[in-house]
């Protein structure tokens, strides 16, 4: 893909997606990891505010559009292949909807190394 905002080629394959790493640009924490289509990569350019796109509801969203935890982008980059982008941002809350500060909040042994910022009941309602 081509756009005029970007300098560089994309490859969103043919779905038309490519997963986007969000990562604290104070921290270097990852936070999660979602998928973006070139719409959702033109919102994110516009508005400065990650948007992503749901494979389970088959639409676009915006972090934070519901629970009010935005993810502001302050940087977008792109791996070598140019299959892959890295989001840096300014997480406000929690980036995990079940309520963590991480999405990556457990090891593969099931142990949680995160606390809950916020409880997803009161949010989610």
């Amino acid at each position: 893909m081509q756009d005029d905002r970007l300098a560089i080629e994309l490859d969103f394959g043919e779905n038309e997606l490519i997963p986007a790493i969000a990562q604290d640009a104070k921290t270097g924490d990852v936070l999660m990891l979602a998928y973006v289509t070139p719409e959702a990569l033109a919102a994110t350019q516009n508005t400065g505010l990650a948007h992503y796109y749901s494979r389970g509801r088959d639409e676009l969203w915006q972090k934070g559009g519901s629970s009010g935890h935005v993810q502001k982008v302050e940087e977008i980059r792109v791996d070598c292949d140019g299959d892959a982008l890295l989001y840096r941002i300014e997480q406000e809350g929690g980036a995990c909807h079940r309520g963590y500060r991480s999405c990556f909040y457990r090891t593969i042994d099931g142990e949680i190394d995160d606390e809950i910022v916020f409880d997803p009941e009161q949010v989610y309602e």
